[in-house]
C-alpha cells in the first residue's frame, strides 16, 4: 500500500520499487499493467499512474552484470542501456557474444 497525501507532497523517484522476475512473460505482463499509458524509461525504468517509479528486471540480470569477464558483464550493460523494457534473450545474447 502506498499512500499519496496529495498536491503538495508528490511522488519522486528518490522512492521506487524494483520487481525481480523469473520468466520474460512476468516481466512483460508486470511492464503492461503498471505503465499503462504513462511514462516507459531506459533500463526497465517507469512511471505508473500515481507517479510512483518502478525497475521491472530479470533475475539473471544480475548474475551477468556482475560477472567477473569484463567484456561480458560490459555487453549485459550496453544491451540494457539501448533497451526500454528488458528482454532476456536480448540480454543473454550479449552476455553470450562478450
Amino acid at each position: 500500500m502506498a499512500l499519496n497525501v496529495g498536491p503538495i507532497l508528490k511522488f519522486s523517484p528518490a522512492i521506487s520499487f524494483l520487481v525481480s522476475c523469473k520468466t520474460q512473460e512476468e516481466l512483460d505482463g508486470l511492464w503492461e499493467k503498471l505503465s499503462e499509458g504513462e511514462e516507459k524509461e531506459q533500463c526497465g525504468w517507469l512511471k505508473d499512474k500515481f507517479g510512483v517509479s518502478w525497475q521491472i528486471i530479470p533475475n539473471i540480470l544480475g548474475e551477468m552484470v556482475q560477472d567477473k569477464d569484463a567484456k561480458k558483464s560490459e555487453g549485459v550493460i550496453k544491451a540494457m542501456l539501448q533497451m526500454k523494457k528488458l528482454d532476456i534473450q536480448g540480454l543473454m545474447k550479449a552476455y553470450a557474444e562478450g
